[in-house]
Protein backbone atom coordinates (compact mmCIF):
# COMPACT_ATOMS: atom_id res chain seq x y z
CA UNK A 1 0.00 0.00 0.00
CA UNK A 2 2.99 2.57 0.74
CA UNK A 3 4.42 1.85 -2.41
CA UNK A 4 1.25 2.30 -3.93
CA UNK A 5 0.39 5.81 -2.63
CA UNK A 6 4.38 6.32 -2.99
CA UNK A 7 4.02 6.18 -7.21
CA UNK A 8 1.07 7.97 -7.05
CA UNK A 9 2.75 10.74 -4.80
CA UNK A 10 5.90 10.74 -7.25
CA UNK A 11 3.02 10.78 -10.57
CA UNK A 12 1.19 14.16 -9.75
CA UNK A 13 4.53 15.79 -8.48
CA UNK A 14 5.92 14.78 -11.96
CA UNK A 15 2.31 15.80 -13.98
CA UNK A 16 2.26 19.01 -11.61
CA UNK A 17 6.14 20.58 -12.29
CA UNK A 18 5.45 22.25 -15.40
CA UNK A 19 2.97 24.19 -13.75
CA UNK A 20 5.59 25.26 -11.23
CA UNK A 21 8.26 26.15 -13.15
CA UNK A 22 5.62 27.80 -16.25
CA UNK A 23 6.82 31.46 -14.97
CA UNK A 24 10.83 30.67 -15.38
CA UNK A 25 10.68 28.51 -18.68
CA UNK A 26 8.33 31.35 -20.59
CA UNK A 27 11.25 34.22 -19.29
CA UNK A 28 13.74 31.92 -20.20
CA UNK A 29 12.66 30.15 -23.41
CA UNK A 30 10.69 33.22 -24.72
CA UNK A 31 7.30 31.41 -24.84
CA UNK A 32 4.03 32.48 -24.73
CA UNK A 33 0.99 32.32 -22.14
CA UNK A 34 -0.94 30.55 -25.18
CA UNK A 35 2.28 28.31 -25.81
CA UNK A 36 2.55 27.75 -22.39
CA UNK A 37 -1.26 26.52 -22.28
CA UNK A 38 -0.67 24.32 -25.17
CA UNK A 39 2.13 22.60 -23.15
CA UNK A 40 0.20 22.19 -20.32
CA UNK A 41 -2.25 20.54 -21.69
CA UNK A 42 -0.04 18.28 -24.24
CA UNK A 43 -0.70 15.78 -21.70
CA UNK A 44 -3.41 14.93 -21.84
CA UNK A 45 -3.58 14.41 -25.59
CA UNK A 46 -2.15 11.11 -25.47
CA UNK A 47 -3.27 10.43 -21.82
CA UNK A 48 -6.53 9.72 -21.96
CA UNK A 49 -6.18 7.59 -24.98
CA UNK A 50 -3.51 5.98 -23.48
CA UNK A 51 -5.89 4.53 -20.67
CA UNK A 52 -7.75 1.64 -22.39
CA UNK A 53 -4.10 -0.07 -24.20
CA UNK A 54 -2.49 0.82 -21.03
CA UNK A 55 -4.62 -1.02 -18.86
CA UNK A 56 -4.73 -4.21 -21.41
CA UNK A 57 -0.55 -3.77 -20.99
CA UNK A 58 -0.96 -4.32 -17.31
CA UNK A 59 -3.43 -7.08 -17.94
CA UNK A 60 -1.52 -8.89 -20.41
CA UNK A 61 2.11 -8.84 -19.06
CA UNK A 62 1.21 -8.25 -15.12
CA UNK A 63 1.28 -5.57 -13.09
CA UNK A 64 4.96 -5.53 -11.58
CA UNK A 65 6.81 -4.96 -14.89
CA UNK A 66 4.05 -2.68 -16.62
CA UNK A 67 4.04 -0.49 -13.74
CA UNK A 68 7.37 -0.25 -13.25
CA UNK A 69 8.06 0.52 -17.21
CA UNK A 70 5.86 3.07 -17.14
CA UNK A 71 7.50 4.91 -13.96
CA UNK A 72 10.87 4.67 -15.96
CA UNK A 73 8.88 6.05 -19.00
CA UNK A 74 7.74 9.36 -17.04
CA UNK A 75 10.32 9.85 -15.51
CA UNK A 76 12.73 9.99 -18.24
CA UNK A 77 10.80 11.98 -19.66
CA UNK A 78 10.22 14.77 -16.48
CA UNK A 79 14.00 14.62 -16.53
CA UNK A 80 14.40 15.71 -20.28
CA UNK A 81 11.81 18.31 -19.56
CA UNK A 82 14.04 20.73 -17.79
CA UNK A 83 16.67 20.32 -21.08
CA UNK A 84 14.36 21.10 -23.41
CA UNK A 85 15.47 24.28 -25.79
CA UNK A 86 12.00 24.63 -28.00
CA UNK A 87 8.55 24.44 -28.36
CA UNK A 88 8.30 21.50 -30.21
CA UNK A 89 10.81 19.54 -28.28
CA UNK A 90 8.92 20.06 -25.15
CA UNK A 91 5.15 19.14 -26.75
CA UNK A 92 7.03 15.50 -27.57
CA UNK A 93 8.16 15.42 -23.75
CA UNK A 94 4.84 16.51 -22.12
CA UNK A 95 3.08 13.87 -24.65
CA UNK A 96 5.73 11.26 -23.30
CA UNK A 97 4.78 12.22 -19.85
CA UNK A 98 1.29 11.37 -20.40
CA UNK A 99 1.95 7.96 -22.26
CA UNK A 100 4.37 6.96 -19.27
CA UNK A 101 1.38 8.48 -16.56
CA UNK A 102 -1.49 6.40 -18.40
CA UNK A 103 -0.19 3.01 -16.79
CA UNK A 104 -0.97 4.53 -13.26
CA UNK A 105 -4.05 4.44 -12.12
CA UNK A 106 -4.96 0.87 -14.17
CA UNK A 107 -2.12 -0.61 -12.84
CA UNK A 108 -3.00 0.59 -9.22
CA UNK A 109 -6.40 -0.99 -9.60
CA UNK A 110 -5.00 -4.43 -10.78
CA UNK A 111 -2.64 -4.19 -8.23
CA UNK A 112 -5.07 -3.29 -5.00
CA UNK A 113 -7.54 -6.25 -6.71
CA UNK A 114 -4.72 -8.85 -7.32
CA UNK A 115 -2.80 -8.38 -3.73
CA UNK A 116 -5.46 -7.84 -1.06
CA UNK A 117 -8.48 -9.12 0.28
CA UNK A 118 -12.21 -8.00 -0.71
CA UNK A 119 -12.39 -6.02 2.78
CA UNK A 120 -8.96 -3.89 2.51
CA UNK A 121 -8.92 -2.84 -0.75
CA UNK A 122 -11.54 0.14 0.23
CA UNK A 123 -9.05 1.77 2.41
CA UNK A 124 -6.07 1.13 0.31
CA UNK A 125 -7.80 2.85 -3.16
CA UNK A 126 -8.62 5.29 -0.73
CA UNK A 127 -5.02 5.54 0.27
CA UNK A 128 -3.50 5.78 -2.92
CA UNK A 129 -5.82 8.31 -4.02
CA UNK A 130 -5.38 10.76 -0.92
CA UNK A 131 -1.86 10.19 -2.54
CA UNK A 132 -2.95 12.00 -5.29
CA UNK A 133 -3.96 14.98 -3.76
CA UNK A 134 -1.03 14.62 -1.64
CA UNK A 135 1.25 14.67 -4.77
CA UNK A 136 -0.31 17.91 -5.86
CA UNK A 137 -0.55 20.14 -3.08
CA UNK A 138 3.74 18.72 -2.59
CA UNK A 139 4.86 19.83 -5.96
CA UNK A 140 3.28 23.36 -5.03
CA UNK A 141 4.60 23.41 -1.46
CA UNK A 142 8.09 22.97 -2.27
CA UNK A 143 8.22 23.73 -6.22
CA UNK A 144 8.82 27.18 -5.85
CA UNK A 145 11.94 26.41 -3.10
CA UNK A 146 13.74 24.13 -5.46
CA UNK A 147 13.61 25.89 -8.38
CA UNK A 148 15.08 29.05 -6.32
CA UNK A 149 17.46 26.72 -5.18
CA UNK A 150 18.61 24.56 -8.17
CA UNK A 151 17.15 26.76 -10.96
CA UNK A 152 14.13 25.08 -12.71
CA UNK A 153 16.61 22.60 -15.12
CA UNK A 154 17.62 21.24 -11.97
CA UNK A 155 14.16 20.84 -10.41
CA UNK A 156 12.36 19.06 -13.56
CA UNK A 157 16.06 16.57 -13.04
CA UNK A 158 15.06 16.08 -9.10
CA UNK A 159 11.12 15.67 -9.96
CA UNK A 160 12.39 13.24 -12.68
CA UNK A 161 15.61 10.95 -11.02
CA UNK A 162 14.95 10.98 -7.10
CA UNK A 163 11.14 8.60 -7.59
CA UNK A 164 13.20 6.13 -9.81
CA UNK A 165 14.00 4.98 -6.23
CA UNK A 166 10.82 3.59 -6.41
CA UNK A 167 11.60 1.26 -8.86
CA UNK A 168 14.20 -1.12 -6.98
CA UNK A 169 11.34 -1.60 -3.63
CA UNK A 170 8.32 -2.02 -6.16
CA UNK A 171 9.98 -4.74 -7.72
CA UNK A 172 11.55 -6.91 -4.93
CA UNK A 173 8.16 -6.63 -2.90
CA UNK A 174 5.66 -7.56 -5.07
CA UNK A 175 7.27 -10.68 -5.84
CA UNK A 176 6.99 -11.75 -2.31
CA UNK A 177 3.57 -10.17 -1.90
CA UNK A 178 2.05 -11.74 -4.78
CA UNK A 179 4.64 -15.00 -4.65
CA UNK A 180 3.23 -18.40 -5.51
CA UNK A 181 -0.03 -16.75 -6.96
CA UNK A 182 1.26 -14.95 -9.81
CA UNK A 183 3.20 -15.59 -12.83
CA UNK A 184 6.59 -14.33 -12.94
CA UNK A 185 5.31 -10.99 -14.80
CA UNK A 186 3.31 -10.33 -11.25
CA UNK A 187 0.47 -10.87 -13.03
CA UNK A 188 -2.56 -13.61 -12.66
CA UNK A 189 -1.55 -17.31 -12.85
CA UNK A 190 -1.12 -18.15 -16.64
CA UNK A 191 -4.21 -17.84 -18.78
CA UNK A 192 -4.75 -17.12 -22.11
CA UNK A 193 -3.91 -13.87 -23.46
CA UNK A 194 -7.09 -11.99 -25.16
CA UNK A 195 -6.52 -8.57 -27.37
CA UNK A 196 -7.00 -5.33 -27.25
CA UNK A 197 -9.69 -5.82 -29.18
CA UNK A 198 -11.84 -7.84 -26.88
CA UNK A 199 -10.48 -5.58 -23.67
CA UNK A 200 -12.13 -2.56 -25.90
CA UNK A 201 -15.35 -4.57 -26.67
CA UNK A 202 -16.39 -5.20 -22.89
CA UNK A 203 -17.93 -1.76 -23.49
CA UNK A 204 -20.76 -3.89 -24.92
CA UNK A 205 -21.33 -5.24 -21.38
CA UNK A 206 -23.75 -3.50 -19.61
CA UNK A 207 -21.58 -3.02 -16.30
CA UNK A 208 -18.48 -2.03 -18.03
CA UNK A 209 -20.74 0.36 -19.83
CA UNK A 210 -22.25 1.74 -16.33
CA UNK A 211 -18.47 2.41 -15.01
CA UNK A 212 -17.50 4.37 -17.70
CA UNK A 213 -20.33 6.67 -17.74
CA UNK A 214 -21.10 6.63 -14.43
CA UNK A 215 -16.97 7.60 -14.21
CA UNK A 216 -17.79 10.09 -16.97
CA UNK A 217 -20.36 11.84 -15.04
CA UNK A 218 -18.06 11.68 -11.55
CA UNK A 219 -15.39 13.44 -13.56
CA UNK A 220 -17.39 15.94 -15.31
CA UNK A 221 -18.25 17.11 -11.95
CA UNK A 222 -14.49 17.07 -10.53
CA UNK A 223 -13.13 18.93 -12.76
CA UNK A 224 -15.76 21.56 -12.87
CA UNK A 225 -14.05 21.87 -9.37
CA UNK A 226 -10.77 21.56 -10.84
CA UNK A 227 -11.00 24.32 -13.34
CA UNK A 228 -12.95 26.91 -12.10
CA UNK A 229 -13.55 27.17 -8.15
CA UNK A 230 -11.29 29.78 -8.31
CA UNK A 231 -12.74 31.82 -10.61
CA UNK A 232 -16.16 31.46 -9.20
CA UNK A 233 -14.64 32.47 -5.77
CA UNK A 234 -13.53 35.65 -6.87
CA UNK A 235 -15.81 36.25 -10.33
CA UNK A 236 -19.24 35.36 -8.56
CA UNK A 237 -18.54 35.93 -4.76
CA UNK A 238 -16.58 38.76 -4.48
CA UNK A 239 -13.49 37.02 -2.46
CA UNK A 240 -10.22 38.81 -2.36
CA UNK A 241 -7.08 36.51 -3.53
CA UNK A 242 -6.09 35.83 -0.08
CA UNK A 243 -10.08 34.29 0.49
CA UNK A 244 -9.55 32.91 -2.72
CA UNK A 245 -6.63 30.63 -1.61
CA UNK A 246 -8.28 29.59 1.47
CA UNK A 247 -11.81 28.71 0.38
CA UNK A 248 -10.55 27.20 -2.97
CA UNK A 249 -8.01 24.56 -0.82
CA UNK A 250 -10.12 24.09 2.24
CA UNK A 251 -12.72 21.72 0.25
CA UNK A 252 -9.56 19.63 -0.91
CA UNK A 253 -8.39 19.07 2.77
CA UNK A 254 -11.96 17.98 3.32
CA UNK A 255 -11.96 16.19 0.27
CA UNK A 256 -8.97 14.04 1.35
CA UNK A 257 -9.91 13.21 5.04
CA UNK A 258 -13.79 12.03 3.39
CA UNK A 259 -11.76 9.47 1.24
CA UNK A 260 -9.80 7.54 4.08
CA UNK A 261 -13.08 7.80 5.85
CA UNK A 262 -15.10 6.18 3.26
CA UNK A 263 -12.70 3.73 1.78
CA UNK A 264 -12.34 2.67 5.62
CA UNK A 265 -16.38 2.69 6.29
CA UNK A 266 -16.71 0.46 3.17
CA UNK A 267 -14.40 -2.12 3.99
CA UNK A 268 -15.91 -2.21 7.50
CA UNK A 269 -19.35 -3.38 6.17
CA UNK A 270 -17.57 -5.39 3.76
CA UNK A 271 -15.85 -7.39 6.84
CA UNK A 272 -19.56 -7.57 8.62
CA UNK A 273 -20.72 -9.50 5.64
CA UNK A 274 -22.63 -7.10 3.16
CA UNK A 275 -22.56 -7.91 0.11
CA UNK A 276 -19.61 -5.55 -1.12
CA UNK A 277 -21.06 -4.60 -4.63
CA UNK A 278 -24.45 -3.34 -2.69
CA UNK A 279 -22.02 -1.58 -0.40
CA UNK A 280 -19.84 -0.15 -2.65
CA UNK A 281 -22.74 1.20 -5.01
CA UNK A 282 -24.54 2.10 -2.06
CA UNK A 283 -21.16 5.03 -1.17
CA UNK A 284 -20.98 5.66 -5.19
CA UNK A 285 -24.44 6.46 -5.03
CA UNK A 286 -24.68 8.82 -1.63
CA UNK A 287 -21.58 10.63 -2.64
CA UNK A 288 -23.31 11.57 -5.59
CA UNK A 289 -26.07 12.53 -4.41
CA UNK A 290 -24.37 14.73 -1.77
CA UNK A 291 -22.38 16.54 -4.87
CA UNK A 292 -25.29 17.88 -6.01
CA UNK A 293 -25.19 20.32 -3.44
CA UNK A 294 -23.17 22.16 -5.82
CA UNK A 295 -26.94 23.79 -6.95
CA UNK A 296 -27.63 25.28 -4.43
CA UNK A 297 -24.60 26.68 -3.77
CA UNK A 298 -24.63 28.71 -6.88
CA UNK A 299 -28.09 29.60 -6.03
CA UNK A 300 -27.65 30.74 -2.30
CA UNK A 301 -27.02 34.78 -1.61
CA UNK A 302 -24.71 34.07 1.82
CA UNK A 303 -21.09 33.61 0.12
CA UNK A 304 -19.93 31.82 2.77
CA UNK A 305 -23.18 29.36 2.98
CA UNK A 306 -22.06 28.30 -0.37
CA UNK A 307 -18.61 27.98 -0.05
CA UNK A 308 -19.82 25.37 2.58
CA UNK A 309 -22.04 23.61 0.14
CA UNK A 310 -19.06 23.37 -1.72
CA UNK A 311 -17.06 22.06 0.56
CA UNK A 312 -19.66 19.44 1.44
CA UNK A 313 -20.25 18.76 -2.48
CA UNK A 314 -16.55 18.00 -3.14
CA UNK A 315 -16.95 15.71 0.45
CA UNK A 316 -20.01 13.81 -1.13
CA UNK A 317 -17.12 12.80 -4.39
CA UNK A 318 -14.80 11.70 -1.76
CA UNK A 319 -17.22 9.06 -0.29
CA UNK A 320 -17.84 8.04 -4.11
CA UNK A 321 -14.06 7.87 -5.18
CA UNK A 322 -12.17 5.62 -3.33
CA UNK A 323 -15.34 3.05 -4.28
CA UNK A 324 -15.64 3.96 -7.99
CA UNK A 325 -12.37 1.85 -8.53
CA UNK A 326 -13.20 -0.74 -5.99
CA UNK A 327 -16.53 -1.67 -8.05
CA UNK A 328 -15.00 -2.20 -11.28
CA UNK A 329 -12.67 -4.54 -9.01
CA UNK A 330 -15.80 -6.10 -7.65
CA UNK A 331 -17.82 -6.69 -10.42
CA UNK A 332 -14.76 -7.58 -13.14
CA UNK A 333 -12.02 -10.62 -12.98
CA UNK A 334 -8.84 -10.18 -11.82
CA UNK A 335 -7.67 -10.64 -15.43
CA UNK A 336 -9.04 -7.95 -16.72
CA UNK A 337 -9.37 -5.26 -13.68
CA UNK A 338 -6.42 -3.04 -15.54
CA UNK A 339 -8.62 -2.94 -19.41
CA UNK A 340 -11.77 -2.26 -17.52
CA UNK A 341 -9.85 0.60 -14.98
CA UNK A 342 -8.56 2.03 -17.98
CA UNK A 343 -11.86 1.77 -20.12
CA UNK A 344 -12.91 3.88 -16.75
CA UNK A 345 -10.39 6.54 -16.89
CA UNK A 346 -10.89 7.47 -20.37
CA UNK A 347 -14.17 8.26 -19.88
CA UNK A 348 -13.15 10.43 -16.58
CA UNK A 349 -10.95 11.70 -18.86
CA UNK A 350 -13.27 13.27 -21.51
CA UNK A 351 -15.80 14.57 -18.32
CA UNK A 352 -12.40 16.36 -17.63
CA UNK A 353 -12.06 17.48 -21.23
CA UNK A 354 -16.17 18.22 -21.84
CA UNK A 355 -16.41 20.29 -18.10
CA UNK A 356 -13.82 23.30 -18.44
CA UNK A 357 -15.25 24.16 -21.73
CA UNK A 358 -18.83 23.35 -21.34
CA UNK A 359 -18.65 25.61 -18.22
CA UNK A 360 -17.21 28.40 -19.24
CA UNK A 361 -19.04 28.64 -22.51
CA UNK A 362 -22.18 28.53 -19.72
CA UNK A 363 -21.04 31.13 -18.16
CA UNK A 364 -20.14 33.58 -21.02
CA UNK A 365 -23.71 32.95 -22.09
CA UNK A 366 -25.49 33.42 -18.69
CA UNK A 367 -23.24 35.40 -17.33
CA UNK A 368 -23.66 33.90 -14.25
CA UNK A 369 -22.55 30.33 -12.23
CA UNK A 370 -25.98 29.14 -11.37
CA UNK A 371 -26.78 26.96 -14.71
CA UNK A 372 -23.29 25.79 -15.05
CA UNK A 373 -23.49 24.75 -11.38
CA UNK A 374 -26.92 23.03 -12.21
CA UNK A 375 -25.69 21.19 -15.42
CA UNK A 376 -23.35 19.63 -12.79
CA UNK A 377 -25.51 18.57 -10.16
CA UNK A 378 -27.58 16.74 -13.21
CA UNK A 379 -24.46 14.48 -14.09
CA UNK A 380 -24.09 13.77 -10.44
CA UNK A 381 -27.77 12.23 -10.93
CA UNK A 382 -27.04 10.78 -14.52
CA UNK A 383 -24.19 9.02 -12.49
CA UNK A 384 -26.10 7.81 -10.29
CA UNK A 385 -28.67 6.35 -12.54
CA UNK A 386 -25.58 4.87 -14.35
CA UNK A 387 -23.94 3.15 -11.33
CA UNK A 388 -27.41 2.12 -10.28
CA UNK A 389 -28.78 0.46 -12.95
CA UNK A 390 -26.16 -0.23 -15.35
CA UNK A 391 -23.77 -1.61 -12.66
CA UNK A 392 -25.21 -5.03 -11.96
CA UNK A 393 -23.33 -8.57 -13.31
CA UNK A 394 -20.31 -9.79 -13.24
CA UNK A 395 -17.97 -8.96 -15.81
CA UNK A 396 -15.71 -11.46 -17.76
CA UNK A 397 -13.93 -11.82 -21.43
CA UNK A 398 -16.63 -13.84 -23.26
CA UNK A 399 -15.19 -17.53 -24.18
CA UNK A 400 -15.75 -16.53 -28.04
CA UNK A 401 -13.11 -13.03 -27.48
CA UNK A 402 -10.47 -14.65 -25.72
Amino acid sequence: MALLVAAMVACYIGRGALSVAAPFMMRDLGLSPASMGVLLSAFFWLYAFMQVPAGWVVDRFGVKWSYAAGFIFWSVASAFTGFATGFATLVVLRLALGVGQAVAFPASASAVSRAFRDRERGMVTASYLSGVRVGQALVGAIGAAMIATLGYRGFFLAVGLVPLIWIWPWLKFWSKRAGGTTTPGGGAPAARPFSLLSGIALLKQRSVLGIVLGYFAYDYVWFVYVTWLPSYLVMARKFSTGEMALYSSMPYLVMMGVILVSGAASDALVRRGWPERTVRKGFVATGLLCSCLIVPAGIVEDRVTSVWLLTAALGGLGIASPNTWTLTQTVCSRRIVGTVSGLQNFGGNLGGIVAPALTGYTVSATGSFVLAFSVAGAFSVAGIVCYLLLVSTPVAIPEHDR
